[in-house]
């Protein structure tokens, strides 16, 4: 067949002529894919599902049922795990007791340190009010110094007609006296200084009276 001159474009092959004998329809020719269906692999007039098994929920969409002994092992795991925790609890609670408790006997320490050295400046003190050299504005400074100390802490003690104690009393002289019915202090040489339980130094005494029984 001739292609006119005027027409452009490529040229298209001519049709072919299947032929059929009588009583045969021509084959049906299936329609062209599209590029889209081309890309996804599905074919015109298929649907998109059709070829899939659906034979119910996979293995991701059912958790499997625990049996007994799976039960009863996990139970026992969370009792061991709870003691743990309950363990590590009072470990921490006692470590911070101790720790605060610490804290406390360190201060103490370091109060007392620093007291004891303040000692002979109260013992220099004492003797001055003795001589009446206290006096003005060296008396209020002296009074200013004893509030602060006690502040802290510090508590004198050792007076005279005090029953001797010779955890707390240091007696440099010893008078029997049968007036007396126990060791009692008669006079106090020097102060004694102690914070809270802690003694920093004893009183110097002078003792008399009944002298303690023997063992």
């Amino acid at each position: 067949m001739n292609r006119p001159t005027n027409v452009r474009g490529p040229a298209q092959p001519p049709l072919a002529i299947v032929g059929h004998g009588p009583g045969e329809s021509p084959a049906a020719v299936p329609p062209r894919a599209t590029p889209a269906e081309e890309g996804t692999g599905q074919s015109a007039g298929r649907p998109s599902g059709e070829g899939r098994d659906f034979d119910g929920p996979t293995g991701h969409d059912q958790a499997p049922a625990r049996s007994a002994p799976q039960e009863a092992v996990l139970r026992a795991e969370l009792r061991e795990r709870t003691a743990d925790l309950q363990r590590l609890k009072a470990e921490y609670d006692n470590y911070r007791k101790r720790v605060h408790r610490d804290r406390l006997a360190v201060g103490e320490i370091a109060v007392a340190n620093v007291l004891s050295r303040l000692l002979p400046v109260l013992d220099s003190l004492a003797e001055a009010r003795e001589q009446g050299e206290v006096t003005g504005g060296f008396q209020r400074v002296a009074e200013a110094l004893h509030n602060e100390l006690g502040a802290l802490g510090l508590q004198p003690f050792g007076t005279v007609g005090a029953p001797f104690d010779p955890l707390i009393h240091e007696a440099i002289t010893y008078t029997p006296d049968d007036r007396l019915e126990q060791a009692t202090c008669t006079a106090v040489l020097r102060q004694g200084y102690r914070v809270g339980d802690r003694l920093l130094r004893p009183a110097q005494v002078i003792v008399a009276g009944e002298p303690p029984a023997g063992p």
